[in-house]
């Protein structure tokens, strides 16, 4: 049973470069792939751990860590086509009349390929960073070689190409720090105590754990409008991420300290004047 078992599995299929191909020798090679994909993630993570170990950010370590694994994969895929008997000369020749192709059929392709790996290297932005890529905000969850995944504040996943990211103009709020500058605007009433409506906008913001106390809060006079005196709450908080929980908060409390104090925050008003009808 075994020997026929054996002699099936070494029953040639096709014959490439002088070398038969058998079921065999197919099953090596899946097993040899398995392997380097099980490999690749062990010493992907032994990589980002000894990098840790040495004190170097998170961005880098994630960065080296997925290009091991890329490489140890692409090792893993040469050995195992070697393994079946492919001339890998042969197949490196094919990829490059390949690459050819792909630069006249499949550019986008290419671009998100090359894309991501300027990404990995360059390090424009990392994982976990917050960032505005085209108008999607959200944290950095994976960068892949075609395109990078963004969770969004509303928890869902965006799939955001690699080529829009080296090509449009990007925000990282979370580079060189998390902190962020925003700006509360908001209008009261002529005659108003303005050095009052200064003082509770500051306390309110010093109030705010969010909210960082260097730089201090500071409120500006930014302009005199048709209807109101325009100020602007200038706060620094700890996390970008943060600025519309922030804001939200602010605007309650603003709204409810105004309203014990009696600063009128005035909506916009016209006056129409209808001319009277000539006899």
């Amino acid at each position: 049973m075994l020997d026929t078992i054996l002699q099936y599995l070494r029953t040639p299929l096709i014959v490439l470069s002088g070398t038969p191909v058998t079921t065999l020798t197919i099953l090596v090679a899946l097993f040899i792939l398995l392997c380097s994909r099980i490999a690749a993630a062990l010493i992907g993570r032994s990589v980002e751990r000894i990098l840790e170990a040495r004190g170097l950010d998170k961005g880098l370590r994630f960065a080296v860590g997925k290009i091991t694994r890329y490489i140890v994969i692409i090792i893993g895929a040469f050995v195992a086509l070697n393994t079946m008997g492919v001339d890998t000369s042969a197949v490196m020749a094919g990829g490059a009349v390949l690459l050819v192709g792909i630069g006249f059929g499949l550019q986008k392709l290419a671009e998100n390929f090359i894309s991501g790996l300027l990404v990995l290297i360059e390090r424009p932005i990392h994982k976990g960073d917050f960032i505005d890529a085209g108008g999607v905000l959200g944290i950095v969850d994976d960068i892949g070689l075609r395109a990078t995944r963004v969770i969004s504040r509303d928890g869902v996943t965006v799939i955001v190409p690699n080529a829009s990211l080296m090509s449009q103009n990007v925000v990282n709020y979370s580079a060189p720090t998390h902190s962020r500058r925003i700006w509360l605007r908001l209008g009261v009433a002529y005659g108003t105590d303005l050095e009052l409506a200064k003082q509770l906008m500051i306390e309110l913001a010093d109030s705010e754990p969010r909210i960082a106390g260097d730089p201090a809060p500071e409120v500006r006079c930014t302009a005199f409008k048709d209807s109101s005196i325009e100020l602007a709450l200038v706060c620094w908080i700890r996390e970008a991420q943060d600025d519309l929980v922030v804001i939200s908060n602010l605007n309650f409390a603003i709204d409810k300290v105004f309203k014990k104090h009696g600063i009128v925050m005035p909506f916009p008003q016209v006056d129409v004047h209808m001319p009277r009808a000539s006899a």
